[in-house]
């Protein structure tokens, strides 16, 4: 499986308990099989990091955008990881998921209308190493350097993401 990884430099030796704890699949070394989506985390000079992951004998655990999803980010987030699987490969949750979760936790949003605002907006696949055995078996290829993803299609991108969860937002409301 080829990965990628965007960040300020070149990792050849990835550290997978230098991330928080708190992420979606909880602390491990994050990473994407889409190049393009990678760069959308470019900053100034970012560097992308092409590996290959060997995933013989690893034990794998494939997520969809599903309850059980939900419930394990919703875990993580609270710092408590109920998996002991090598690897995690699964939808990344949406920029809003702090407030829905908060707003979930505060009695105001069942957790399948959490789930549904979850559900919005495009589904990009992060990839979590999470134990030293899979990040032995993460191969580093090549890095390049790249330039910052074009504002406006981002700016774009976030406005209609916007729009449907506001829409989203309202039915739940009606309901």
């Amino acid at each position: 499986m080829i990965l990628y990884h965007t960040s300020d430099r070149e990792i050849r030796n990835p550290d997978i308990h230098h991330g928080r704890k708190n992420a979606d699949f909880g602390c491990g070394f994050y990473l994407t099989p889409d190049r393009d989506f990678s760069c959308r985390w470019a900053g100034d000079n970012a560097v992308v990091n092409e590996y290959e992951l060997d995933e013989a004998g690893l034990e794998i655990h494939r997520f969809t955008r599903s309850p059980e999803w939900f419930q394990y980010i919703f875990n993580n987030r609270r710092a408590k990881d109920s998996l002991s699987a090598d690897v995690v490969i699964g939808p990344i949750a949406n920029d809003t998921i702090f407030d829905t979760l908060g707003i979930m936790s505060s009695g105001y949003l069942k957790p399948e209308n959490a789930l549904k605002l979850l559900m919005i907006g495009p589904e990009y696949t992060q990839v979590a190493i999470k134990t030293e055995k899979a990040a032995e078996q993460l191969c580093f290829i090549r890095s390049d350097r790249i330039e910052r993803m074009d504002g406006e299609q981002q700016k774009s991108e976030q406005d209609a993401y916007q729009e449907a969860f506001a829409l989203e937002m309202g039915r739940i409301l009606e309901e």
